[in-house]
């Protein structure tokens, strides 16, 4: 009799940010052995997993069995620690930005990127070790007469979180969180109901110049449920289309064509804001230059021709107090990118901080003493300056009222600044700028309880502006 798993993950494709439990137990041995330790061996890959395969093999972990006799093991502070976010566009299906394969940034990608970090698999082989007596040598697996080990599922782990208040399911021992349709939150994009990998709003606002991302879950929850192309309508402010493109998703616009147990390409993100159409669609480059286009829709299809939700891009005319707009993205609970343009009033300021000496007003260490007008007393030799950025939004809904939760809790936000020319071969550092959210309360806001909503947040730069040395 082998190791038998009493608990494990309820689903094959999981957030990292959870609990990843298994229990073990093997009783036979348990009670008539000594020294007894289950053993787990954890293996991850972007690739199919093999588990034959060493160079998978990221380590090999051991724990007594509790008080009653069964091992437990919690995976995920392991697990995590290999997953992180999406900051570039992909090198394992080519992703381009304005037609060009240079190092760009994910969020101004033209059509398509598959996820180079955020996404992989992972199984665990169990096994057993123990000795004959209180006093014996420990018997290891490869000692041993009878084969103990058995072997995990494969799983499919990327780097979103559960909130305390997200539904766990639960059948017999093993729960996890369901992604698809009815009882999940349907991110598996095979029914009209079905989203994309965010908690976003289906109806958002962007400037003609601003980048963004549609994340999705791709080739899930079977390998045959691919999302073959996404569907863009362009109206006018009479509501009437006045333009339909359908972009197919398959390597040749920086997506896969087929699952093959590759975890990278699972998980995808869509250029779905005006500035990333404008790399590269020649039909909304011309209802740009047209001033003709008010907003847009789009959706995804599978193979089986299944329309997902429709999500609205609404375009935003200047503001007609001429304030600066300022576009933020931060990492959401799934581990992908959300975006918000604050088109209202922003106040900017600078705090400097200064680091002085006493310089002499001479030369002590000449033949003479001479004196120099521009030396002596109090100067500084360091200034280190940060500029901080208060923001207000319109008014807005409650759905985006719950969304901004996400931004006060994420610790990754960024100022993503618009479409512009650049030089050929041009490093793109100008697009995206690290910031932090210095405000730290959220107030919930309700349509009842407050009628209309604004809110207003602080963020200050985290490159400080640089100085001469003296």
């Amino acid at each position: 009799m082998a190791v038998s798993i009493d608990q494990r993950p309820l689903y094959a494709t999981l957030p990292i940010g959870q609990q990843i439990i298994f229990a073990v137990s093997h009783n036979t041995i348990v009670a008539t052995k000594f020294k007894v330790k289950f053993i787990a061996k954890v293996y991850i890959s972007q690739i199919p997993i093999n588990l034959s395969n060493d160079l998978q093999l990221i380590g090999t972990f051991k724990t007594t069995p509790n008080n009653v006799g069964v091992g437990m093991f919690d995976f995920r502070p392991i697990l995590e620690t290999f997953l992180k976010p999406d900051y570039e566009g992909s090198t394992f299906s080519t992703t381009t930005y304005k037609a060009t394969t240079e190092p760009h940034p994910i969020h101004l990608i033209d059509k398509y990127s598959v996820s180079d970090n955020s996404t992989r698999n992972f199984a665990v082989k169990f096994d057993i070790e123990y000795s004959d007596t209180a006093t014996g040598s420990i018997i290891p697996p490869s000692e041993q007469t009878t084969t103990q080990e058995v072997n995990s599922l494969d799983y499919l782990m990327f780097n979103g979180v559960l909130q305390y208040d997200d539904i766990l399911t639960l059948v017999q021992n093993d729960y996890g969180y369901y992604l698809g349709f009815p009882d999940g939150n349907n991110f598996f994009l095979d029914n009209a109901a079905a989203k994309f990998l965010t908690n976003s709003p289906a109806t958002q606002y962007a400037r003609i110049t601003d980048y963004g991302t549609l994340p999705f879950l791709n080739f899930l929850p079977q390998p045959t449920d691919d999302v073959q192309s996404i569907v863009l309508t362009y109206y006018n402010d009479a509501g009437g289309v006045i333009g339909t493109e359908t972009v197919l998703q398959n390597t040749l616009t920086g997506g896969a064509s087929f699952a093959g147990g590759y975890s990278y390409t699972r998980l995808m993100y869509f250029g779905a804001f005006p500035a990333n159409l404008r790399n590269w669609s020649t039909t909304f480059q011309a209802l740009v230059a047209a001033d003709t286009i008010s907003y847009y829709t789009l959706y995804a299809t599978d193979s089986a021709g299944v329309a997902s939700q429709i999500y609205t891009i609404n375009i935003l005319c200047p503001n007609l107090k001429g304030y600066e707009a300022i576009r933020l993205a931060w990492l959401n609970q799934w581990g992908t990118w959300d975006y918000y343009t604050f088109n209202m009033k922003s106040t900017r300021s600078v705090a400097t901080k200064r680091t002085s000496y006493t310089q002499q007003s001479g030369t002590w260490n000449e033949s003479t003493f001479k004196i120099s007008g521009y030396k002596g007393g109090k100067k500084n030799f360091r200034v280190n300056s940060t500029e901080k950025i208060k923001i207000n939004t319109d008014f807005v809904s409650e759905a985006e009222s719950v969304w901004f939760e996400e931004l006060i809790n994420s610790n990754e936000v960024y100022i993503i600044n618009g479409y512009s020319t650049d030089i050929t071969l041009t490093i793109t550092n100008k697009y995206v700028e690290p910031v932090t959210l210095t405000t730290s309360s959220y107030v919930k806001k309700t349509i009842a309880n407050d009628r209309l909503m604004q809110y207003t947040f602080e963020i200050e730069k985290s490159k400080m502006q640089r100085t001469q040395a003296v």
